[in-house]
This record gives structure tokens, sequence and C-alpha cells, in this order.
């Protein structure tokens, strides 16, 4: 890998940076805190060509949406601190190395905090609020314009598919691999369910990766004040994002732990994102979007477990780790995640059913 002081030569052009340390625990992108003698702060990121073989899309998607959130937020009358690309002199936001990997360099949002794991429901329903506010934004954003950075995502059917080829030629020896295998025997059927449904489903500009962690909290408080990582924003269907969002915030664990087996979806972080989300959203979710709406949400565990545990028999080529079956590990964490949300459908849809039937915007 290229060193990052190289990169940010191309960036910076002989500006002096007092700084550059590691930034936090993502999964995908290398991410780093640049410190400017001027006391500016810029964040620095690789984009992994092994994840974003064409960063040049995820690119261009980027100025697209940070262009129409700029100018929402230029008229709303809350400010919203959301990035901006970096540009060097010569104009160019984007470099590739010589092994196709993408760097960029993006505005640091002063004042803001993230947290892996939630500690209250006014935090859920912070996040709720901004992924509504998020969807609602780019609501009338022509689909046609924005590019699929990653072809296939969230594409179940397609994730269970190169795991059957994958599991039929790779050795199993472990007991939480044989739990793995038999968590994806009893659930598969979850995806094909949920896909025969999904012309009836709200297709907009979807966030793509909103969980916990992409939110900004401010340094003090637990107002949520804006939203990171747009590299998957892409034209997709909302509940993937609420999906995503709600199995994230409501695993009140966090996705890295040692006790895979005590994995709980919260129903109280549910209800309080879903209100902090129809308090500006809920128009735009349809009849059949509020049918799916739990189910939505151990889809995409499912889907995740699945992407997690086929990795690990891969090799681990796709997430970063930093120890052996952490891969492994994760994919339980996310199929005791799925068995949690289906042992409490009947509740979760109460929740649900309830919070949007009582909703101001609907």
């Amino acid at each position: 890998m290229m060193a990052p002081e190289k990169i940010l030569a191309f960036f910076l052009q002989n500006q002096p940076q007092i700084s550059l340390r590691p930034l936090g625990l993502g999964k995908i992108n290398d991410t780093w805190l640049v410190t400017l003698n001027s006391k500016e702060r810029l964040v620095l990121q690789r984009l992994p060509a092994a994840v974003f073989p064409d960063p040049q899309c995820v690119m261009h998607n980027i100025r697209l949406i940070t262009n129409c959130l700029h100018a929402w937020s230029q008229q709303a009358e809350v400010h919203v601190p959301f990035l901006s690309l970096y540009t060097n002199p010569d104009g160019e936001d984007l470099f590739i190395d010589p092994d196709k990997n993408g760097w960029r360099l993006l505005t640091y949002i002063e004042g803001s905090r993230t947290v892996e794991e939630l500690e209250s429901t006014q935090q859920a329903y912070q996040i709720g609020r901004m992924l509504g506010r998020f969807h609602t934004i780019l609501a009338d954003v022509d689909q046609d314009r924005l590019q699929e950075p990653l072809p296939g995502f969230h594409d179940t059917l397609s994730y269970l598919e190169k795991y059957d080829r994958i599991s039929r030629r790779s050795a199993v020896n472990t007991l939480e691999e044989i739990t793995c295998i038999q968590f994806i025997g009893q659930m598969r059927d979850i995806a094909a369910t949920f896909a025969e449904r999904t012309d009836t489903l709200t297709r907009l500009v979807i966030h793509g990766d909103p969980k916990a962690s992409n939110f900004l909290f401010a340094e003090n408080d637990d107002i949520v004040i804006s939203i990171i990582d747009l590299d998957t924003v892409q034209a997709g269907l909302l509940l993937h994002d609420l999906g995503d969002c709600l199995r994230s915030c409501c695993n009140r664990q966090g996705e890295e732990h040692d006790n895979p087996k005590g994995t709980v979806f919260s129903a109280d972080y549910f209800a309080a994102i879903l209100k902090g989300y129809g308090s500006v959203a809920a128009s735009l979710l349809g009849d059949a979007d509020l049918q799916l709406l739990s189910d939505a949400a151990g889809l995409i565990s499912f889907e995740l477990g699945i992407r997690f545990f086929t990795d690990h028999l891969c090799g681990n080529r796709y997430f970063k780790t930093s120890r052996k079956n952490q891969n492994l590990d994760r994919a339980l964490i996310q199929f005791h995640l799925a068995d949690s949300i289906i042992r409490q459908q009947p509740l979760l849809q109460t929740i649900a059913a309830d919070i949007f039937r009582t909703s101001p915007m609907r």
C-alpha cells in the first residue's frame, strides 16, 4: 500500500501537516485524520480496489449527493454540516494508486463523535430522525443520475448463491461453522419471500450503510448532527436502509462482542428509531413497506451474516480482520440477531403499526 503521506502530497501540494493518525474502526476503508499547520483537520481515506473496483463511480455519486445535501442545508432552518470533498489546486478530488485503490480527502466535521453501540432510546430516536431527513432531502433526486458502486448490493439471493458455491468446496471443522450452516438452512426462505415483494416497495436514493457509527453525534450531546460514509449511496429500497439501520442500532451488544448467543434485538430501540424516522419521513413509506418493516431488519441481519461467513470461508478477503475467526464470530452475531428479530415478529409488527398509524406525517 502506498504511504498515506505520499497521497497527501497529491492533494495538499506542499501544504505541511502536523500529524497523520488512523481514524475509526471501519471494516472496509482505511481512514486517517490529517491535521494541518493551520489547525484545519481533514479525513484521508483509501477505497480498496478489491471492494470498490470503480472508484470513479463512487466519487460521481458522492459529488452529486453532497451538492444536493449542501444546497438543502443552506436553505434549511437548522444547519446540518454534511461532509465535503477536498480538491487539490488542479481541481482533482480523486487519486488512484498503482494498485487501483482510490484515495480521497474529505472535510472533518468538528464538534462531533461517533458511537459503536447506542446507549439510550434518545440516541436511537435521533438516528431515525437523521435517516428520515436524509431520505426526504434526496427524495426528488433523479435516480437515473446515480451510478451503481457495488453491483448486486443487498441482493440477498445472490449472496446465498455465492455462499452455496463456496461452501460446497470448503472444509467445515468447528461447531461454530456448523452452527452458521444450520442458521442459513433455517433462514434462507426469508430472502426468497422478501424478493417476491420488492416490486411493491418504495425505491428512492438510499445511504446504503446507515449503521450506528455512520451517524455523527454532537460532542457533548445526544443529538445527531450529520451522517457520513456515502460510498454506497445509490438508488435502492428504503426498507434496505431502514432494515440495516435497525439491525445495527437495535443490537445493544454491538457488532463485535464475545457472546454471540446473547445477542438480542431491542424492541425499545426499534420503536425509538421508527418514531424518529416517522417524525420527518413517514410519508415516504407505502403500505407494503410498513408491512415488511421488521422483516427488513431480519433480512439484512441474515444477509450480513451470510457475507461475513462466506468471507470467513474464503480466507477473509473482503472484510478487514485483526484476529483469527473474527468474521466467523461476526457472522454468528448477525445470525443470532436475525433469530431474535424473527422470535419477536408479532411484537415488532404491532409497534410499527401503532407508530405509523399515529404519525403526523401520514
